[in-house]
């Protein structure tokens, strides 16, 4: 039974286009949030997010180092290497304009690194979607197969019962002709037809 065909909403396509714009910009409003509460040129909360900032890059330089590196760990600490790095920028500045430089710097990396992974989520999907209808193929051209080979064998054995009734007919139409002899037939060769009357009596 084929599945129904549901099509997905213009917002579920959307959002994961959408969300690495609005993950840098939620970090860039906390940020200023932050500023407008005590952090503007604030050493240490500066100092803080530094720390913190240096030490998720050196986790994902870590995770991603060798050839047992996990590339989502490394991903993931990188993120928020640049997230608490925005964060502390937006927190300790008091003008817009480097924050605002350092929010597209990151969105533009964010989509950069998203569509590396949207690239190869589209080819695994494509491949799935290849090898599937291949599958499909096959075993439709299988059943054809089958149904083809059911339908001659019914075909042939049709032929063979209307061939046999056709033969009974004709050597019970023989057999009643006047002047027909069997026994003539038998001693020329022949095999041993039924006599009329037997063939009467069936």
């Amino acid at each position: 039974m084929n599945e129904p065909i549901v099509a997905r909403h213009w917002l579920a396509h959307a959002t994961p286009k959408a969300a690495p714009a609005l993950a840098t910009s939620t970090v860039l409003i906390l940020g200023r949030i932050w500023n407008a509460n005590g952090a503007e040129h604030s050493l240490g909360g500066a100092v803080l997010m530094a720390v913190l900032a240096a030490g998720s890059a050196t986790a994902g330089a870590f995770a991603s180092a060798g050839q047992a590196g996990d590339a989502t760990v490394a991903g993931t600490a990188f993120a928020t290497s640049g997230a608490l790095a925005l964060a502390g920028v937006a927190g300790y500045t008091d003008g817009l304009s480097l924050p605002l430089l350092l929010w597209a710097l990151a969105t533009a990396v964010a989509y950069g690194i998203a569509a590396r992974y949207w690239r190869t989520d589209r080819r695994e999907t494509l491949a799935h979607h290849r090898q599937s209808t291949a599958r499909r193929e096959e075993h439709a051209h299988l059943e054809r197969v089958e149904a083809l080979r059911a339908g001659a064998q019914i075909e042939v054995a049709r032929t063979g019962a209307a061939y046999a009734e056709q033969l009974a007919t004709a050597l019970i139409t023989r057999a009643s002709l006047p002047g027909f002899d069997p026994a003539a037939l038998t001693q020329a060769g022949l095999p041993e037809l039924p006599t009329a009357e037997t063939t009467r009596e069936n």
